[in-house]
């Protein structure tokens, strides 16, 4: 099986704040694999590792082989990456702006429209997409980025918070679409998320992250067997320490 990201033994210094303590993980390729945790547990830090716009301080993390510090600009060349707090320009429409981002990617043009005809199908906002983005909701902004990052069939998408702002509809909307790319199209996800409900229908194999560090990786369903629990809420409480 492919190995589509390794981190092995990271740690991340920010001055005399330690985020990151050895934190180690396997992502296989075709997963969806989430990092969950409490606020400053380091799930941020290490999607921007990963991403490349952070460095390591020690330790090394590989995105299909390549080496996100010594190999940056190959792994920038197969990843998608979506901040939390990511924004749009909002003079543009949402149809300007997707053929905009597109065209990082190729300088073909019907390439080009390939591109903004699948990012309009996953964000499902239809005619809205001739309006000016100033004019949308946090949520429709939210499932228009959605659509940037996966538009492309990345080997890689980074999803920081993926559902952030958005209603249950398009939350289930937004959830339907990650998993047909990762499943259909040979996406494979790492994404970040406070919503266990959400982590749990979505990913393969979570990782709990605490202080900095892996405290323990598995399916949803070995997790919840092994802690005896109904859900990754209840997993979560046992193993980090609030239940």
């Amino acid at each position: 099986m492919t190995i589509a990201v390794e981190a092995k033994k990271v740690i991340k210094d920010f001055g005399n704040v330690r985020a990151l303590d050895g934190l180690s993980f396997t992502i296989n390729a075709g997963e969806i694999f989430g990092l969950i945790g409490l606020n400053g547990a380091g799930k941020t830090t290490t999607l921007r590792i990963v991403s490349t716009l952070l460095l390591p301080t020690e330790g090394t993390i590989t995105v299909f082989g390549h080496e996100v510090v010594n190999e940056a600009d190959k792994v920038r060349n197969i990843i998608s990456y979506l901040p939390e707090e990511a924004g749009a320009y909002k003079n543009l429409s949402g149809f300007e702006y997707l053929k905009f981002m597109a065209k990082f990617s190729t300088k073909d043009k019907n390439r080009i429209q390939e591109l903004v005809d699948d990012a309009a199908e996953i964000s499902g906002l239809g005619e809205r997409l001739n309006d000016k983005v100033k004019g949308y909701s946090k949520g429709m902004k939210r499932r228009l980025l959605v659509a940037r990052a996966l538009m492309t069939k990345p080997k890689l998408a980074i999803l920081d918070e993926p559902n952030s702002g958005l209603d249950v509809l398009h939350s289930v909307h937004v959830r339907n679409l990650i998993k047909k790319y990762a499943k259909e199209k040979g996406v494979t996800v790492l994404l970040s998320s406070h919503n266990m409900l959400e982590v749990e229908y979505l990913c393969d194999r979570v990782a709990i992250v605490n202080k900095g560090q892996v405290v323990i990786e598995g399916s949803p369903e070995k997790l919840k067997t092994k802690y005896k629990a109904l859900n990754l809420e209840d997993v979560f409480g046992e193993v980090v320490g609030f239940a």
